[in-house]
């Protein structure tokens, strides 16, 4: 990749107004060279943790040194399922033998019923390795975990609960984020796969009654709606991770355009592909997204220009971009399709791409995870790396067939 000048990158990351200097360099060319990185970095994390094998790759300290997890954190999935991408770009055994490896280290959460996130652990490694493999000990973990998952459904919300634990118990009477859209794939594959409507009345119910409260006029989102679990009416609109109540959270957007596109792929229905455009459209002309495409962390943070980008969010939004442009008509496709290559350019680029065997051997630098609290702020994260990979599987794809 070409390389950006020092000032050209304090340009890029505090005033955006530019995009990144690899516009020569063909896209499946950068695709290539991402995923070939992406594959040593990988391999080298997986290494490093072939002695601890309760533990999983988060993020990164202060120090700079790699953080780590355990199974029942909401992040245990993401580098599975990563490796799994990885071999199915290219099947070489060792990259084979990992993920199955790390696919394993999460096997246990197959029946946590405490919290929503057993989608993002269970069907990122699990669900990648069955769909790769076929292996039959895959498929019953995700039928176990969505078991799991709808236990945390009220039919009077109509909603799953997202969490149960302090201070979230005081807080709020039943809290559900719009992360949670994310989960609901589980259930619909589950549904189809086993024949069992239960699944689905859960996972359609949940998307309907997060399009009706979760959404402003203008299709941005907020992050956390809480219902009275007597009545089922909303009780409070709020946020835990974004700028304020009313401002549209970066990452919160892109999972809401992520879900929304899942849900028409595995429904046909038509309001989820309207919500998901509606959403798209509210994310690509916003005034304050970047020329080059990757969110600041909050669309409404107080100090744009000079505040930080989250590449978690610009990686989400990618690939769901990149999936949603096959589903509506030729114009607004390649409205999608011209942002997702300037993100996949963008995050191709020396800016956001680690250099082998730095960056804790993640893939990606520069995302945002809790601003408020402030905690993982400007460092990688594991799920950037998943939506990343996934991205450029997608964006290799649709290069093959000539549509990108």
């Amino acid at each position: 990749m070409l390389k950006t000048t020092s000032v050209f990158i304090l340009i890029i990351f505090f005033t955006s107004c530019k995009t990144p200097q690899n516009h020569n360099q063909s896209l499946s060319s950068a695709i290539d060279q991402s995923l070939e990185l992406a594959t040593k970095q990988s391999l080298r994390m997986a290494e490093s943790l072939k002695d601890q094998p309760d533990k999983l790759p988060q993020t990164i300290g202060k120090d700079g040194k790699l953080v780590t997890c355990n199974s029942d954190w909401w992040v245990s999935g993401f580098f599975p399922g990563v490796l799994w991408y990885l071999y199915e770009n290219n099947p070489e055994d060792s990259l084979k033998l990992w993920a199955e490896n790390y696919t394993l280290r999460v096997e246990d959460q197959q029946f946590t019923t405490d919290n929503h996130d057993v989608g993002f652990m269970i069907f990122c490694s699990f669900g990648n390795g069955y769909r790769i493999t076929g292996n039959p000990k895959y498929k019953e973990v995700i039928h176990n975990a969505s078991k799991s998952l709808i236990t945390r459904f009220n039919p009077t919300v109509g909603c799953i609960r997202s969490w149960d634990y302090a201070p979230w118990s005081a807080k709020w009477q039943y809290p559900v984020i719009i992360d949670n859209m994310m989960n609901l794939e589980l259930l619909e594959w589950s549904a189809q796969t086993f024949n069992d409507t239960t699944f689905s009345h859960v996972a359609r119910t949940h998307a309907n009654t997060t399009m009706e409260n979760h959404f402003r006029d203008d299709y941005s989102s907020y992050h956390v709606i809480s219902y009275d679990t007597i009545t089922g009416a909303v009780e409070k609109k709020n946020t835990a991770q974004g700028y304020s109540d009313d401002s549209a959270w970066a990452r919160g957007q892109a999972w809401g355009l992520y879900g929304y596109t899942m849900m028409y792929r595995e429904t046909g229905k038509e309001s989820y592909l309207e919500q998901a455009n509606h959403i798209a459209d509210f994310i690509i002309n916003h005034p304050n997204l970047p020329e080059d495409k990757i969110p600041y962390w909050d669309f409404d943070a107080p100090d744009i220009p000079n505040t930080l980008r989250d590449a978690s969010a610009g990686a989400i939004m990618c690939s769901a971009l990149l999936e949603l442009s096959q589903y509506v008509a030729d114009y607004k496709a390649k409205s999608y399709l011209n942002v997702a290559k300037i993100q996949i350019r963008t995050l191709s680029s020396d800016e956001y791409l680690a250099n082998p065997g730095e960056n804790a051997n993640f893939i990606l630098k520069h995302s945002v995870g809790h601003m408020p609290n402030r905690t993982e702020i400007d460092v990688p994260l594991t799920y950037a790396d998943y939506y990343f990979v996934e991205a450029l599987m997608r964006a290799k794809e649709l290069t093959k067939q000539g549509e990108l």
